[in-house]
């Protein structure tokens, strides 16, 4: 079959690969209709992580089943289901806590397995024609028939439930003011999330103007931060100390106005945004090793985090992945209900010969490639 395969830093290519088969009686395997390309995909993509050559990208992923193993008692052949990012198994403690994203059992020496990302287990990625999907029966999420709302199902994989967990994170509440920095799909579904959830105003950070440009559309406030200091601005907007909750969506290639990189940079910001005793959630990416790192301690995972504001000030912060099945269900009914839209975030549909040329084109920010699907069967 038909996969994007990485093979080291800004290099992808679609090349034939073995098609996946059944490999145990939960498995399914799944013909993928849509899969997309991520932002935490750049991390791999610009060789700031320790992926290998050869790792098959893609963890969102929607489409039919297309065989079903012996042990699979939910699922049956020509179903439509998404799948979730996190590969999880539903039994061990985490999973029976809701906590999919740190499954004990998928990946051995390690809490959490993912598809097709760098030390998430052996499990290869959907940007191809075919996926198997293991622990199918608690994997899989079952859709309608058909093809209505593809582009909103497939964000349920990962960006409408990452956006969605960020809210619960930070512990966003009806009427409460939220600050998100960043205005990549994660961040814009942050945002959406918590206006879903009733916040009276949502902040939106960033410098590119398409990106901002959407804000504005869907309702919340940007902030361009290259423009003045973006706490300044919020803080002026609103007349007040700062914000109840803020989201950090950026993670740790966070860069100044002038380009340079600071990995704390929107931590620290974030710590002087959110009002005292007010909350932060942080679904931007961190890693304990960063090859391209601009010195020796945040190569390392250390951070110049300012830990003493953040405890005079009493916040409070949630971290970690997304436990994506555990709102993949409801905000699928809330799509269904017609009460979310997420898609609106959705920049280009695309075949997926034309990965590679999507993957440079998001890198560099370009307008128009800000959320990409891939559709694996069509040419």
């Amino acid at each position: 079959m038909k996969a994007v395969v990485f093979h080291g830093p800004y290099e992808v290519s679609v090349d034939e690969v073995e098609k996946p088969r059944i490999e145990a009686p939960q498995d399914v395997l799944l013909r993928v209709t849509t899969t997309c390309i991520c932002g935490s995909d750049l991390h791999m993509y610009e060789g700031r992580t320790a992926a290998e050559s050869g790792l098959v990208f893609g963890h969102e992923n929607l489409g039919i089943i297309e065989e079903v193993g012996e042990g699979v008692t939910s699922l049956k052949p020509g179903q439509r289901v998404v799948i979730p990012f996190n590969v999880a198994c539903g039994f061990c403690r985490n999973c029976r806590a809701g906590k999919t994203a740190f499954c004990e059992t998928v990946n051995p020496g390690f809490a959490g397995g993912a598809y097709g990302y760098v030390a998430m287990g052996p499990y290869p990625g959907g940007q191809a024609e075919y996926l198997r999907v293991p622990y199918a029966d608690f994997n899989c999420v079952p859709l309608p028939p058909g093809e209505e709302h593809e582009a909103d199902f497939a964000l349920l994989a990962d960006i409408f439930s990452t956006g969605y967990h960020a809210t619960e994170l930070a512990g966003v509440q009806p009427g409460e003011t939220v600050a998100v920095f960043g205005a990549g799909p994660v961040g814009l579904m942050a945002a959406y999330s918590a206006m879903l959830k009733g916040a009276a105003r949502v902040f939106v950070v960033d410098r590119v103007k398409s990106r901002l440009d959407l804000v504005e559309q869907m309702g919340a406030t940007p902030i361009d931060y290259t423009v003045d200091d973006p706490i300044q601005q919020i803080k002026d907007a609103l007349g007040d100390v700062g914000v109840d909750r803020g989201i950090d969506a950026v993670g740790y290639q966070a860069t100044v106005p002038a380009g340079q990189e600071q990995p704390a940079l929107v931590l620290n910001q974030l710590v002087e945004t959110v009002r005292p005793t007010g909350s932060i959630g942080t679904v931007g990416l961190y890693v304990p090793t960063d090859p391209g790192a601009p010195d020796q301690d945040s190569a390392k995972g250390f951070l110049l985090f300012n830990i003493g504001r953040f405890f005079e000030k009493g916040l409070r912060m949630g971290t970690g992945q997304t436990d994506a099945k555990r709102y993949a269900h409801q905000l699928r009914d809330m799509i269904i209900a017609g009460k979310a839209k997420p898609s609106f975030v959705v920049s280009q549909e695309l075949p997926l010969m034309s990965a590679p040329d999507a993957y440079a084109r998001f890198d560099k920010r370009e307008p128009g490639y800000s959320k990409v699907l891939l559709h694996p069967q069509q040419t």
